[in-house]
């Protein structure tokens, strides 16, 4: 199984456009962060988790040619804005693309892409099959187990797929989550700014205090805000916790 960080970046990108947060280059590329999302790819599958506004670019620049399944993991603008970028996957694959979501997402989607769904769908809009994911599905080569996890907005959905744990926009995960993403070999989980406590997301320190309870061999981080400086937070961090940064590609 192969992991591609397609972006890692919050809800507003990374460098910060308007004057909220870092505007400037530091010169490293890792500090410069397209909303996050994610590819995996295994002998069989190719399996995309969330499409945010710079998808399109992001499936160029990875060189994505094939997506089997889409995984949602909240109605967000940052992870759902590009699901229009999927038209010329459905035109080549000459068929729906299979997502897993949770039930708010979906009726989400359905209003604010509506010309997509329903007998005014819009001709060669694009085609989705949505369906909520509650229980461990088999898909392919892979097999998925939904984790819920509270944003204290609403409701996100995180991903295990096979060895791989996947969360994001959490808040609290609660005991039964956590219980199903022990055993993973890789944990990715947002990890939105060292300090302070942030009222939606997952701070650094408590990412890190997460990943060694759970003792995960390899935890990797995402949804960093333009406050974190790569080089310099990477210096902090213990040696089984490490920042993801675009395009960062792993093996299994």
């Amino acid at each position: 199984m192969r992991l591609t960080f397609l972006g890692t970046g919050t809800s507003m990108g990374v460098p910060v456009a308007g004057g909220f947060g870092r505007e400037e280059d530091t010169g490293d590329s890792r500090d410069n962060r397209y909303r996050t999302s994610a590819w995996i790819q295994t002998e069989k599958t190719s399996i995309v988790i969330d499409t945010g506004p710079e998808f399109r670019l992001q499936t160029l620049r990875a060189g994505i040619r094939r997506i089997d399944l889409l995984l949602l993991t909240h109605e967000h603008n940052d992870h759902v804005a590009g699901l229009d970028d999927l038209r010329p996957f459905n035109y080549t694959q000459k068929k729906a693309i299979p997502t897993f979501t949770t039930r708010n997402c979906m009726e989400a989607v359905h209003r604010r892409f509506h010309y997509m769904f329903g007998p005014d769908k819009t001709p060669g809009s694009v085609n989705l099959d949505m369906k909520e994911l509650t229980e461990t599905a088999e898909f392919q080569d892979c097999r998925i187990t939904p984790l819920p996890v509270d944003h204290a907005v609403m409701p996100v959905l995180g991903f295990r797929i096979n060895d791989l744990s996947y969360i994001t926009d959490a808040k609290h995960i609660p005991q039964p989550t956590l219980d199903a993403i022990k055993g993973s070999r890789v944990l990715v989980l947002n990890g939105l700014r060292w300090k302070p406590d942030h009222p939606t997301h997952i701070t650094i320190p408590e990412a890190v205090e997460i990943a060694t309870r759970l003792e995960i061999p390899k935890t990797y981080l995402v949804h960093i805000s333009s406050w974190v400086n790569h080089k310099e937070i990477s210096s902090r961090l213990p040696e089984h916790v490490e920042l993801a940064y675009d395009q960062l590609s792993i093996e299994l």
